[in-house]
This record gives structure tokens, sequence and C-alpha cells, in this order.
């Protein structure tokens, strides 16, 4: 399996709009992917950091899962673009994003 992992920071004056996150990017991902070999998507939303009372680093932490490295890149070479101009939509930060190899 390879995945690409979106975080998306928390910063003190960081705006994420959780609502349309879920219920308007989350399915155009959907849409746009799963044609393509998206085999799933996990979503953790930050609540805190690793000691009492910290902020948690990321809000939001998305894994796209596909089944091969070519529909990953074929998927996000054709609709990267799309998706990831929909960010400015819903925070005003810049995410970071790692592709990954299940071992």
């Amino acid at each position: 399996m390879f995945s690409v992992t979106v975080l998306y920071p928390n910063t003190i004056d960081s705006r994420f709009d959780m609502d349309y996150y879920l219920n308007h990017h989350t399915p155009l991902v959907r849409d746009r992917l799963m044609p393509m070999g998206l085999t799933g998507v996990d979503l953790k939303e930050g609540i805190a950091g690793g000691t009492p009372g910290s902020p948690q680093a990321y809000t939001m932490i998305t894994q796209l899962n596909f089944g091969s490295m070519d529909d990953l890149q074929n998927a996000m070479a054709t609709h990267g673009p799309e998706l990831i101009g929909d960010i400015a939509n819903f925070t005003d930060v810049q995410p970071q994003m790692q592709i990954s190899r299940a071992v």
C-alpha cells in the first residue's frame, strides 16, 4: 500500500473550517480519486498535544491510500491541482505532505 499523508499544522492564528473540510473537500477527494485507485481515506482530527494541556500539533492529519505507486502518481497528476486549489476554501495554513509505503 502507498499513501499520501497530508498534515495541516495548528498555529495560534490558523483558520480551519472543519465543516467545509468534512462535507465538501473530503467528498471531492473521494469523488475524484476513487475511480483512479484510491482505496481509502483515514481522517484524524487533532485534539491535544503529547503533554497535558498542550495544543495539538496538527488540526487534521489525512491519509489517502492507494494500492500502487502508479495509481497514486496518476491520480495526483490528474486531480492534484484541483484538490490543492480547494485548500484555500477551508484553511489558511500550508499543509505538509509526504508519500509513504507500508512496510
